[in-house]
């Protein structure tokens, strides 16, 4: 067993804690699961010696982080690539995500492994003198780049849209023209604000979700053939269930709620989610095998894997909501699939000693630390930064 910590709670208490499970899943690859699409949507790894501004600058690790995205591969599962999880938009530009977006293609290509990649409209700047023109223009460049370099398209929400349309149908102009300028299917992305506060009214509809879904549904049903399916990130488990039941036949619905997704995605007597998920980045290994047992027809078996990650995915998608990168990057570092815990923008401190520690211990009871005794060392220089020693 691995050597005991001293966590802080908070108010300061401090308490003794021995990691009392070994990794319960296996990190080597398997075969693709048949029953569902599965994406994890993926970090990057900031290279800690790049002497650049942060916060203007995303200097990554291209290293370590094409492994990471290998081993979400071995597994079995998809890559979202260049989406919110990889700071989009919060530390990484457009620039860094173009060459991050070409080598993950390449990379995909060579083992064979599923890639959908992130358009957007995030460099073109909120402003008063932005025009629909100019978010179908910016579309257009991330669109085409993608598709340029043979990846398939998550069309992400959009600031910039959601700063300057006027109502729906401005909403409803700039996606069918996207739609109708596409060459292959692509998915939808509808992001609460939640997590990025930029995109609240989304759809035109200001803090009426029901409105906003029925425009989001016009949409793919004047496109329906351009559409491979939509994730929502509402983090509402029956509204995403509601329009999963509407959507046309041959839509997917992707999950992207990282509070309720074991329910989504095993589904009900009238269909399931498949998963374009943030927090399979910090569960792989667990989403791997319960998605198998799912195919298997093992429900218990699945259930019994899924349980336990939920309470650790609510702890790292807690509000602020957005800062969940933090926790998805912790994870990687604790694991050994990275050797350290910078982010970038020093998005490493948008989360309390307290959180970290909590989290900690959710993942080592969830059976996610692949190797407790170097989750234990990795954690101790992290404590020490907080003043808490042995």
């Amino acid at each position: 067993m691995a050597k005991s910590l001293i966590l802080p709670r908070a108010g300061g208490a401090l308490y003794e804690y021995a990691p009392g499970k070994s990794a319960l899943f296996a990190q080597s690859a398997k075969p693709p699961f048949t029953g569902r699409i599965a994406f994890s949507a993926a970090h990057v790894v900031c290279d800690p010696f790049a002497d650049a501004d942060p916060l203007h600058h995303a200097p990554i690790d291209w290293n370590s982080t094409l492994a990471y995205r290998h081993h979400l591969w071995s597994l079995g599962l998809g890559v979202a690539e260049a989406m919110d999880t990889a700071q989009r938009g919060m530390g990484l530009d457009w620039n860094s995500s173009k060459e991050l977006i070409r080598a993950s293609i390449s990379e995909a290509h060579s083992v064979g492994g599923k890639i959908a990649c992130g358009a957007g409209t995030d460099h073109l700047l909120p402003g008063p003198s932005v025009t629909i023109t100019d978010v179908e223009a910016a579309y257009e460049e991330q669109v085409g780049f993608i598709e340029g370099e043979g990846g398939q398209v998550i069309l992400m929400a959009s600031r910039a849209l959601a700063a300057c349309a006027k109502g729906p149908e401005d909403y409803e102009r700039v996606y069918g023209r996207i739609l109708g300028q596409v060459k292959q299917p692509v998915i939808l992305h509808w992001l609460g604000d939640m997590f990025d506060p930029a995109l609240a009214g989304y759809w035109g509809c200001k803090n009426d979700l029901e409105e906003a879904m029925d425009v989001c549904l016009r949409v793919i049903r004047a496109h329906a053939d351009k559409v491979d399916g939509i994730k929502i990130s509402l983090l509402d488990a029956d509204k995403e269930i509601k329009m999963r039941r509407l959507l046309p036949e041959g839509v997917k619905m992707y999950t992207g709620d990282d509070f309720n997704y074991p329910e989504l995605i095993k589904g009900d007597e009238q269909g399931y989610s498949h998963a374009l998920l943030g927090i399979f980045d910090a569960i792989a290994p667990a989403a791997a095998q319960a998605l198998h047992a799912l195919d298997r027809g093992d429900l218990a078996g699945y259930d019994s894997i899924m349980e336990p990650t939920v309470a650790l995915s609510r702890h790292i998608f807690r509000k602020p909501t957005y800062a969940y990168k933090t926790g998805i990057v912790f994870m990687a570092y604790l694991n050994g699939h990275q050797p350290h815990f910078r982010m970038i923008g020093g998005a490493e401190g948008w989360r309390s000693i307290v959180h970290l520690a909590e989290l900690f211990v959710l993942a080592d009871r969830a059976g996610l630390l692949a190797d407790p005794e170097l989750a234990v060392q990795r954690m101790k220089p992290v404590l020490a930064l907080a003043g808490i020693r042995p």
